[in-house]
């Protein structure tokens, strides 16, 4: 059985900006070997590069924030311009004089590559270098030490095509190794024992002659990530999408929108949702078409030339490009009756209002699942017509019409809105 050493470096002296890094390790780690990799927290390589700023700590989050994750009181997990996600955007204000915060690396691979490098060139060894930082883990208590930049290791091991002790193939299993190193090499330098560096010895399979892809092989591809949506992006994740590939939707996702699309607020704890899913070419024909006659005769009738209607139809076109309609339909069985036209108008416009909460929350839902949608108004202004055509019990009533797919492409950047624009205070 092979033999894994982890060994602390001790004698390094407080880092300043400039620092030599590979010439104080050299000098402190006089057994470095062939095969060894050099494990390093990342706070020191910021410091040597320069990455301890005066600033206050939100404002410094702030400025390496790309995307909040999640806020929970004085808490930030956001992703950083690396693409890591971290507690406070990798940002840190221990160890570091009053008033100043260190930031990350500007590119931890880069500066993986430069140690590598100079270690090299100073001792004549081939090693690999593994920078790390702190994280913590869902659906788990603590954090523990993980890479974000490396060089000269391999940072995954893929077993998958393998077989196990019982000769099942293995079909899911790639170890991120290189985060069990910097795990590793954690329980000897700690967070207080001030011992930034350790030497992970044994793994010189692990070892390789070129830098390699270095950490960023770790940032699982956003559209493979299933846990990307934190608290914070869940409804600016609902967008509005008019283009959709010709991929089938999921009737299990639909189900599972729906299902969140009914826990909305509703009043006599009625529940007045109701919808209808035209999924058959030949059903979504029919609807649109008999829309489009009537919202054609419509036009017609308000003066409006044939050219004009022709622009105005176009704006139903993305639900004719959506494999999948769902139409929300609202049912005020449970509405009270009042004899004054004021109180049944407020009994109305309350119904209403739940239907307009259950499509948001079944927007959002299917975002959630990966699926574009766009909520259209035009069964709006032919209830009879688009009932009749999708054959509705009585009572249903057609609240617009959701096109539902998956997006073919992204979509632009959502333009920034003041909340303060909106608000009315007393």
């Amino acid at each position: 059985m092979s033999q894994l050493t982890v060994t602390g470096v001790a004698g390094l002296p407080e880092i300043q900006a400039g620092a030599d890094l590979a010439a104080l390790i050299s000098d402190a780690a006089t057994d470095l070997r062939d095969g060894d990799i050099v494990v390093i927290t990342s706070k020191i390589i910021s410091k040597a590069e320069g990455k301890v700023v005066q600033a206050g700590r939100e404002d410094a989050i702030d400025q390496e924030t790309v995307r909040v994750v999640a806020r929970r009181g004085a808490t930030t997990i956001a992703v950083t311009r690396h693409g890591l996600v971290l507690a406070a955007a990798g940002v840190d204000a221990s160890n570091t004089a009053p008033g100043t915060v260190v930031l990350l690396p500007d590119d931890p691979d880069g500066s993986a590559r430069r140690l590598r490098q100079g270690l090299s060139d100073r001792r004549g060894v081939t090693v690999g270098v593994v920078i790390t930082d702190t994280m913590g883990r869902p659906w788990r208590v603590g954090q523990t030490d993980t890479t974000i930049g490396a060089a000269g290791v391999a940072p995954l091991r893929d077993h998958r095509g393998q077989a196990d002790t019982f000769g099942n193939p293995l079909e899911v299993t790639v170890a991120a190794v290189a985060d069990e190193i910097a795990a590793a090499a954690d329980l000897v330098k700690g967070k207080t024992s001030q011992v930034p560096v350790a030497i992970v010895r044994g793994l010189p399979e692990l070892v390789t002659s070129a830098d390699g892809p270095g950490a960023a092989a770790l940032i699982r591809p956003a559209a493979e990530d299933m846990f990307r949506l934190g608290a914070a992006d869940v409804l600016s994740e609902r967008r509005t999408v008019r283009d959709f590939t010709a991929d089938p939707v999921s009737p299990e996702a639909v189900r599972r929108a729906i299902a969140a699309a009914i826990t909305a607020p509703a009043p006599h704890h009625s529940e007045p949702w109701r919808f209808a899913i035209v999924e058959s070419e030949r059903a979504k024909a029919k609807l649109l078409d008999d829309m489009l006659a009537a919202w054609t005769a419509d036009l017609r009738l308000d003066g409006f030339s044939e050219e004009q209607i022709a622009r105005r139809v176009r704006r139903g076109e993305p639900l004719r490009r959506a494999p999948l309609i769902i139409v929300p339909c609202l049912s005020s069985d449970a509405a009270h009756a009042y004899p004054d036209q004021r109180r049944a108008a407020a009994e109305r416009t309350m119904f209403v209002v739940a239907m307009g909460a259950a499509v948001e929350n079944l927007l959002v839902a299917l975002a959630v699942e990966g699926l574009g949608s766009c909520w259209v108004s035009s069964t709006l202004f032919c209830q009879p017509v688009a009932a009749q055509s999708l054959g509705l019990p009585p009572g249903w009533e057609p609240m617009g019409a959701i096109g539902v797919g998956h997006p073919a492409s992204a979509p632009p950047p959502r333009p920034p809105r003041d909340p303060d624009k909106f608000l009315l205070k007393r």
